[in-house]
């Protein structure tokens, strides 16, 4: 399991759309994926969940990876949350 933290830097919500492409790019990967603001924990893969964590600009998310293309998933995703607009 590898595992980073970022901050959401985007300027506001992370807004439906943003969620959807990322829904999309962690379903690319075969790796388990999680992400987790605050006390709230979500699988990456998950539309309802990702939007439960409402991020926000500033928002500290971890983001963890688990499965045979791990390292991979974890740079994309923590890539595209850093950047939301790549």
């Amino acid at each position: 399991m590898v595992k980073k933290e970022i901050i959401f830097q985007h300027d506001g919500d992370m807004q439906m759309k943003a969620v959807a492409v990322l829904i999309q790019k962690a379903s690319s990967y075969r790796s388990n994926i999680w992400l987790q603001a605050g006390e709230r924990r979500a699988n990456g893969k998950s539309l309802l969940g990702v939007m439960s964590l409402a991020i926000q600009k500033g928002t500290t998310v971890e983001i963890s990876a688990e499965g045979p293309d791990e390292d991979d998933a974890l740079e994309a995703i923590a890539g595209y949350l850093e950047n939301p607009e790549v």
